[in-house]
């Protein structure tokens, strides 16, 4: 490898060389240290010490040499240990080409994310997307169409649908509170392989299969109340032992959702009646079977996501 110089004399714009007022510091070498010190470093050192170096450093792979041979480098030369892990994803394409000016073929975040009342998809449905859609490493393809078809599946038909199921069926049948899930129901083992493989995906930073394992929890609780049909049971300890396995299946898709769906996830650990947010809960104990106490408030409310048209 050969040296390379961290200034540049042929900008002005950069962030001036204290010791030369010739130089300014190369933008790679000013960027970079962003990454420590905005979790501290210079200013912070127990926080900085909590996060680094056992931190996930996420980059796109047409920047691989400034991230994995400057970056380091520069590190080592100021006596820090690198980071433990970098991961490379691929481009995002749209008609199998990279997005370019010239082409015309960008998507703008903005118009998918900001007026919902146009149609757009919101920032968790979004993120949600290109969390589950595109496997994160090789490249990642992007449609209009697409994207309303994994909304429509994933969230309006599953995920949402089945808040929506569960908050009825307790407000009429309940008196909108919540019964306790049984220790022994069916959905807790399944609850149990999910939490696995989820959180073992979303340690490897694989976000497309820690939201297939969440989703087959959605799938299963749903065709468990499918199979049961407590709309049509009468009010009883049976009925009770259906809604709180709902109502326990419903608060651990929230918890492994929330990496990706943080709002949407608040929001229904919110109207099944819990206390704090998702993000204040601790892997694994707070996935174990069983956390839903029960004899809490389950609020109705608006569709958490509405039907998109194509």
């Amino acid at each position: 490898l050969q040296d390379i110089s961290i200034t540049r004399t042929s900008i002005r714009w950069g962030v001036p060389v204290p010791w030369d007022d010739e130089h300014v510091f190369y933008v790679w070498y000013d960027a970079l240290v962003n990454y420590c010190t905005a979790i501290g470093y210079g200013q912070d050192q127990a926080r900085f010490d909590a996060w680094w170096p056992d931190v996930h450093h996420l980059i796109g792979k047409d920047i691989v040499r400034f991230h994995c041979v400057y970056w380091p480098a520069m590190l080592l030369a100021a006596g820090i240990e690198p980071p433990h892990r970098i991961h490379v994803h691929g481009y995002l394409l749209v008609g199998g080409e990279k997005m370019s000016k010239t082409r015309l073929n960008q998507i703008a975040p903005g118009e998918l994310v900001e007026d919902l009342s146009a149609g757009a998809f919101g920032v968790d449905a979004f993120r949600h997307h290109f969390l589950h859609d595109a496997p994160f490493g090789p490249d990642g393809e992007f449609s209009h169409e697409g994207m309303v078809n994994r909304y429509n599946a994933d969230l309006a038909n599953n995920f949402g649908n089945l808040l929506s199921r569960v908050s009825t069926v307790v407000a009429k049948k309940c008196g909108g509170v919540g019964p306790s899930p049984q220790e022994g129901s069916p959905l807790a083992g399944v609850a149990a392989r999910v939490y696995e493989s989820a959180a073992d995906a979303w340690q490897r930073v694989a976000p497309s299969e820690a939201l297939d394992a969440t989703w087959r929890l959605v799938r299963e609780t749903n065709a468990y109340l499918e199979a049961n049909e407590p709309w049509k049971a009468e009010p009883g300890p049976g009925l009770d032992a259906v809604m709180g396995d709902a109502l326990e299946a419903l608060r651990i898709v929230a918890l492994l959702a929330t990496p990706a769906m943080p709002s949407a996830c608040a929001e229904v650990w919110r109207r099944i009646g819990l206390a704090g947010s998702p993000t204040e809960q601790r892997l694994p104990d707070a996935a174990r079977w069983g956390g839903y106490q029960g004899g809490l408030i389950v609020e109705t409310g608006q569709p958490l996501f509405p039907r998109k048209r194509d």
